[in-house]
């Protein structure tokens, strides 16, 4: 029985590659990139640019976290933000509809690099950075390297500090030479597109999320082989850079408010959102009762009131600079 196995093995991997293939041209054919892209050493990054723009005021840079794009953040903040402010949706490289050149361009640090040479490019002096979930650790990278393009920060689920514990099974294996790609150039895709809503119920316990919703945010575009083993990276080296990047948290001086669920079972909010408060001078910390780790589409009118507020601050900040000098 084994050596039948091994004799039809070629085949079926042969055929699942095929599969993959085919699921890859039709995912990019149903859900197209809906922005420009930008080019930076190292990435090309899809952006977003949507809503008015008027002189002196700050834009809105909103970044999405792991095994996702843009669209989970445009969805429930972006679209509603933009009636009234210039909001830019960034895929981090390597995420979305952005590629980047090598796999270990991994971590939060070298994704805030890239993102801030792509605002430099677009005319962005100063912004107000929006951040979910692993994209919260680029907002404080963001912070300290360059902080004049900072004028403040909303972290939403965020993942600040290193933890206890395995990263997965599954990242270790898909980050493994030679096993990682031909499981992803093979099995991620037919497999993943019957775990995609368990994933997605997973994402959002206590609530459930609203229907359609893994469609509506373009969610199968992460079972394309080359997003997978992106994201696996990126999840492979976050620790790592977690354990570099927190001691130098209480040097950031923006403003900054922290968002998160006390029932978020994906990132610990004891953890990171409610130590990285702690540990940033100022900060106001945000814990939602009852909340899971997708605070910005369970209660978006309160995220957004706390990012319109943030935009207030540090237009205020802004126009007494201009008044002293």
């Amino acid at each position: 029985m084994p050596f039948v196995i091994l004799m039809f093995l070629p085949a079926v991997l042969i055929l699942l590659a095929l599969l993959t293939q085919l699921g890859t041209f039709v995912l990019g054919w149903i859900y197209p990139p809906k922005g420009r892209f930008v080019d930076v050493p190292g990435a090309r990054l899809h952006i977003v640019d949507i809503g008015p723009s008027a002189p002196g005021e700050l834009p809105i840079v909103m970044i999405a976290g792991a095994n996702s794009s843009l669209e989970t953040l445009r969805r429930p903040l972006g679209d509603l933000l933009a009636a009234k402010h210039r909001v830019i949706l960034v895929d981090r490289p390597g995420q979305g509809w952005s590629t980047r050149e090598r796999l270990e361009d991994s971590t939060p640090a070298i994704h805030a690099r890239m993102i801030d040479q792509a605002l430099g490019k677009l005319g962005i002096a100063r912004a107000i950075f929006v951040g979910h979930s692993w994209a919260g650790a680029v907002l404080p990278a963001l912070a300290l390297e360059n902080p004049q393009r900072v004028a403040g920060l909303v972290m939403i689920s965020p993942v600040t500090h290193p933890w206890r514990g395995p990263i997965g099974t599954l990242t270790d294996v898909a980050t493994t030479p030679v096993i990682g790609p031909l499981m992803a150039y093979t099995v991620i895709m037919p497999a993943g597109l019957f775990m995609l809503e368990g994933g997605m119920q997973f994402a959002f316990y206590p609530q459930s999320p609203p229907r359609n919703f893994t469609r509506d945010t373009q969610g199968p575009l992460i079972l394309r082989p080359q997003t997978f083993l992106n994201n696996a990276w990126d999840l492979k080296t976050l620790k790592k850079a977690m354990i570099k990047q927190f001691p130098d948290y209480g040097k950031i001086r923006a403003p900054v408010v922290v968002i998160a669920g006390d029932a978020d079972l994906v990132v610990s909010t004891q953890v990171h959102a409610q130590a990285f408060a702690k540990a940033v001078p100022r900060a106001k910390l945000m814990v939602l009762p009852g909340i899971g780790h997708m605070p910005q589409v369970d209660n978006p009118k309160l995220v957004i009131g706390e990012i319109e507020a943030m935009i207030a601050r540090a237009q205020a900040v802004q126009h007494s600079s201009a008044a002293a000098d």
